[in-house]
């Protein structure tokens, strides 16, 4: 009789915790802190906006880290220039500068090699030699360039140069 009565005691304190856990679970409002479940609301509202601030932020250390400028600046380096040349001119360009020849024909001016690089083909130009129109040269050691050798030339001209 007094083993029923142990496990009597034992079953009443297992439904009374259950009956308070209960109690406490459906007493949390929905949402709150005491709410296990999380919303896809609280998600959106607070978790991702911190997120997203972070992220902004650790990107404005790079970037300053970098030197990189998000703001408007120069662009002179990301847009083609129009570039008209009389027979015989020469147009000398800095390293990285790209020329396009458009109309009329042009040769390399290098006075080693290599003279441009033609990125369109894969190839390289040496000294005297035509560009093709409509290919992408790049001008990748000082004092490379292209002489007009039509009466009128146009080039596209991405980067720094001089015209002689």
């Amino acid at each position: 009789m007094k083993k029923n009565r142990w496990y009597l005691r034992l079953l009443a304190l297992l439904v009374l915790c259950g009956a308070l856990n209960v109690t406490i679970s459906a007493a949390a409002e929905a949402g709150s802190s005491g709410d296990p479940l999380v919303t896809l609301s609280y998600l959106n509202e607070t978790f991702m906006d911190s997120i997203m601030e972070r992220v902004d932020e650790k990107i404005a250390a790079r970037n300053a880290q970098l030197g990189v400028s998000t703001g408007s600046g120069d662009s002179t380096a990301a847009t083609f220039t129009v570039v008209t040349l009389a027979s015989g001119q020469v147009l000398t360009g800095d390293i990285g500068c790209e020329v396009m020849l458009r109309v009329g024909t042009a040769t390399c001016v290098a006075p080693s090699t290599p003279g441009l690089i033609d990125e369109s083909a894969a190839t390289t130009l040496s000294n005297g030699a035509a560009l093709v129109q409509n290919h992408l040269y790049m001008m990748t050691v000082e004092g490379r360039g292209v002489r007009a050798t039509a009466a009128t030339t146009k080039l596209l001209v991405r980067g720094s140069y001089t015209i002689a």
